[in-house]
């Protein structure tokens, strides 16, 4: 499960806002929202955000366990 309170912090420290997160994964605001919500996204997508984020520890955010 993905700790989304602190993925969107990363956004906000690296001055991203979702919709630009949402650019950068060629993916609509909306679908952005709802992966999100949801708390899910594709490998493809998150080897993304962990490299424009620089995302030093990925497992904590995105293989969080509940």
């Amino acid at each position: 499960m993905i700790k989304v309170d602190e993925l969107k912090g990363k956004f906000i420290t690296k001055g991203y806002s979702q919709k630009d997160i949402a650019k950068m994964l060629g993916i609509s605001s909306k679908t952005m929202y709802l992966k999100m919500k949801k708390g899910v996204f594709g490998s493809d997508e998150i080897e993304i955000m962990i490299e424009k984020l620089d995302i030093e520890n990925p497992m904590e955010i995105f293989f969080a366990k509940e």
